[in-house]
């Protein structure tokens, strides 16, 4: 198990460049279950999380290889169209495995699947997923081990809402509008998340020959096809890791163009960072260009704020502990709330151990500003957490110890070595 020596003080200067979207790719490789015939996507990061679907994928049957020429593009195919088992060791590990369920379902008639693991972030129920997947004609139960059991002869378009107790699931619109592709009718998805991967999948489900459309918008329209082929994709820039890196700069008084980044994805970060006193500046304006290039600099005390994560549009709840992280040198009191995830919130006591003041009520925090933050051992909780944690070490008086940090290589394509090419000090070693 690695962790990560952060020697803090810091001022970041220089360029990064904003890996491929993780939280697209996953389903979009999992809709290639979908098709017999070869898919080329273009810009998959070579993440723990993509290493973990790939795996599962190749026990599902599929042929999945990096392209020699290109390492950040993965070729897939389907070889073997009788499996349909997803197992717990696989499945445990990553949340986002469940995104293959609709399409088995869709493809093979079938699929068991264990229970999803990830973060620990709060409570993540999959009954959206069940029930839209029910509606259309699935028919599931629970089996021995924890397995759930999803069997369709094919499923029937029908309209579904996917509204949940925090708005719209992500995955669950995933893995019904993957489905419905291949079902009989029309679906229309209700409440679907707006999310830029949700669009992203469409337009690559589109590319294989599906008829989606309303992506981007609550209501969601897909007509059933009776195939699907294969298609070639680029996907879109990882807007989490782009929002991390301009809070990054921020945090260290420091000046980074950041490239492959699409700032329409992030209107609410961006915003609100404004608010705070920093400046974002766009570098080019091409239409032709794929992606933006934007300078992120902040040079005076930074303002404190109240913000309150919410779904696409509203600000992402994976910034939160990154912006909860910031706030803690900012010039007066702030208050971070979080609606979709209320108990995300481990982070709030690491960063205590750095001299933050941080109080948690309910679902917020308020964070009293400090003039300075301290280096301190500390233990990584999830993802994004750990992504704060490294970033508070980066402005911290001395040397910070990032433990845990394989959560940190589940959505951030070696952090550290982008980092240290700002001018960050930071080592990777074993414990």
């Amino acid at each position: 198990m690695d962790k990560l020596i952060v020697q803090g003080q810091t001022r970041l200067k220089g360029e990064v460049t904003v890996s491929g979207s993780k939280n697209a790719c996953l389903p979009i490789l999992a809709a290639c279950l979908m098709t017999n015939e070869e898919s080329l996507i273009h810009g998959v990061p070579k993440l723990v999380d993509i290493i973990r679907l790939s795996r599962l994928m190749g026990e599902l049957g599929v042929k999945i290889e990096r392209d020699h020429n290109d390492p950040f593009t993965v070729r897939l195919q389907v070889e073997d169209e009788s499996k349909y088992l997803a197992r717990y060791d696989l499945v445990r590990q990553m949340r986002a495995s469940i995104c293959v369920m609709g399409p088995l379902v869709a493809k093979r008639g079938r699929a068991l699947i264990s229970q999803p693991g990830g973060c620990a972030i709060g409570d993540r129920p999959i009954d959206l997923h069940l029930e839209g997947l029910r509606a259309m004609g699935a028919q599931y139960r629970l089996t021995s081990g924890g397995n759930i059991s999803l069997r369709a002869r094919r499923l029937k378009g029908r309209e579904l809402f996917l509204g949940g107790p925090f708005g719209s699931s992500v995955l669950a619109t995933a893995n019904v509008m993957s489905a419905a592709c291949l079902a009989e009718g029309t679906t229309v998805i209700e409440s679907a998340a707006c999310e830029p991967e949700i669009v992203d999948l469409a337009d690559f489900l589109n590319k294989m020959g599906a008829k989606v459309s309303g992506q981007g918008s609550p209501r969601i329209t897909i007509e059933g096809v009776k195939r699907l082929g294969g298609a070639e994709h680029t996907v879109i820039p990882d807007r989490i890791e782009a929002g991390t890196f301009m809070i990054a700069a921020a945090m260290t008084k420091g000046e980074v163009t950041v490239r492959n980044c699409q700032p329409d994805h992030m209107m609410a970060v961006t915003a609100n960072l404004r608010r705070i006193g920093i400046t974002i500046e766009k570098l080019n304006s091409s239409a032709d260009a794929p992606a933006d290039t934007v300078l992120v600099s902040a040079r005076r005390k930074l303002k404190p704020l109240d913000v309150t994560t919410q779904p696409y549009p509203g600000f992402p709840t994976d910034l939160q502990a990154q912006l909860l992280a910031m706030l803690c040198l900012a010039d007066g009191n702030s208050i971070v709330t979080d609606k979709v995830f209320p108990d995300r919130f481990m982070h709030v006591a690491e960063l205590g151990r750095m001299g933050a003041q941080l109080r948690k009520q309910g679902p917020a925090v308020v964070v009293c500003g400090v003039k300075k933050l301290v280096g301190a051992p500390v233990m990584a909780s999830d993802l994004r957490a750990s992504a704060a944690l490294v970033l508070a070490g980066l402005v911290a008086e001395g040397t910070t110890e990032v433990r845990r940090v394989y959560h940190i290589d589940r959505g951030y394509q070696h952090i550290e070595e982008k980092l240290n090419a700002l001018g960050a000090r930071i080592e990777r070693v074993a414990e």
